[in-house]
């Protein structure tokens, strides 16, 4: 699997769009990742975070699709504001847990993600989002 995962800071849909040809890049504040499904894993976390079964929160829409097709090409999506309140108001302790759990869940459908890296990931999300919450704008990410 090779993917590129970028999630940034967006006052809005209409803006997030425009990162969906070439990405965040500069005009936006975004953590760059690579490698694992984030469709799947927003979804994942927020079952871990704030409860409720991964096939209702695919029914509801989530993640809700801001540009882009699902399919070949590129993607941008919003983080849920019910994800975003979680990671802003988790503990450490609390998204570690997430992060322990998460690589379980992956490695259960024979993905390797490495723990620390993991860790990392869901930790650098939640300050993201509590940077986005302080400037009153949302999380998306963009993938290709």
């Amino acid at each position: 699997m090779s993917i590129i995962v970028e999630f940034f800071v967006a006052p809005d849909d209409a803006s997030a769009s425009l990162a969906l040809r070439t990405g965040p890049g500069r005009a936006f504040e975004s953590l760059s990742f690579g490698n694992f499904d984030p469709e799947e894993t927003v979804v994942e976390w927020e079952c871990l975070l704030a409860g409720g079964s991964f096939e209702d929160l695919v029914e509801a829409g989530e993640p809700r699709i801001v540009a882009g097709q699902d399919n070949d090409g590129c993607v941008v999506f919003a983080i849920s504001p019910r994800l975003s309140t979680a990671l802003a108001d988790a503990t450490h302790s609390r998204l570690s847990d997430v992060a322990a759990s998460w690589t379980r869940l992956r490695a259960e459908d024979g993905e390797v993600i490495d723990a620390e890296i993991a860790d990392a990931i869901v930790g650098d999300l939640a300050a993201l989002v509590s940077s986005a919450r302080r400037q009153n704008q949302g999380v998306y990410c963009w993938v290709a």
